[in-house]
């Protein structure tokens, strides 16, 4: 059974964490995790008996098969750097970050690359995920880590020319919709007398129905607001109001997204650089 390690237990690292654990897809005694922040993983072990707290990351790597880096996009190549020598061919490198592409990474260490870009609803063991394969691994490995990743999520193979657009979808996209969902009910309280307490109970449940509806199949999105939609009713002259008002706003979401995207992926490359040029001085 493979050995699986954990480089970081902030937020998207613990939901990784408790959610491969609880969908019983490797069990505690098969798991390493560390922190820069020692208690943090601490906390998490204690949830979970038999799961082990490594002191760093080099001892969290040395007795590791696959290695999840969990850690902020700026703090990966300086952490990588520093243990790039005992990372090698036998371990599958993790990264959950996407402004650090797979070709990137591939070219600082000999380990075996892959992105997997998780999604909070993840947590419920469901949701996409995204994943884009290095050039060193082998189909048999695409296979075990694919078969794993279907334990928590759906995960869906990309390119990087999607990545940011798949990733405000797919993860960010529960934030988004979180926000739109509190804003309409907001408007309910102020345009109603129904409390807030009372909207937010209907909302969550009616969302939790909206969710099987699409799973099981019933509609598509289109088919869904047709059959919602009665000619001449209520439910039409509330689409109308969205489509009259809603106007360039999710185009200037993915516009915004990927500007900040274009901002960490200049600062990525700016490390990169700065590394290869201490390589080539050896400085």
């Amino acid at each position: 059974m493979k050995r699986i390690g954990f480089i970081g237990t902030g937020s998207m690292g613990k939901i990784l964490i408790e959610s491969f654990l609880d969908a019983h897809a490797i069990t505690p005694n098969n798991v390493t995790i560390t922190n820069r922040t020692i208690d943090k993983a601490k906390q998490i072990a204690d949830s979970y008996e038999g799961v082990n707290v490594a002191g760093d990351a080099r001892s969290l790597i040395k007795e590791c098969d696959w290695v999840f880096l969990c850690t902020k996009p700026l703090q990966m190549i300086p952490l990588l750097e520093e243990v790039k020598d005992i990372l090698t061919e036998r371990h599958v490198l993790i990264s959950i970050t996407s402004p650090l592409l797979v070709e990137e990474l591939e070219k600082i260490t000999e380990a075996k690359v892959v992105r997997f870009i998780p999604s909070i609803v993840n947590r419920a063991q469901e949701g996409p995920s995204l994943v884009t394969f290095g050039q060193n691994v082998a189909n048999e490995d695409k296979e075990e880590l694919m078969r794993f990743f279907k334990t928590i999520s759906t995960p869906e193979l990309i390119s990087d020319d999607v990545t940011r657009v798949a990733s405000d979808i797919g993860c960010c996209g529960p934030a988004f919709i979180s926000f739109l969902v509190e804003e309409m009910i907001k408007a309910a309280v102020q345009e109603t007398n129904i409390k807030e307490d009372e909207a937010t109970n209907i909302m969550e449940s009616m969302l939790i129905g909206y969710g099987e509806l699409l799973r099981k199949k019933y509609f598509t999105l289109q088919t869904l607001q047709e059959r919602v939609t009665v000619p001449g009713g209520v439910t039409g002259v509330g689409l109308n109001v969205l489509r009259s008002e809603i106007g360039q706003q999710f185009n200037h979401l993915f516009k915004s997204t990927h500007e900040k995207y274009a901002e960490d992926r200049h600062l990525i490359q700016k490390q990169l650089t700065e590394n290869n040029t201490r390589a080539e001085t050896g400085k």
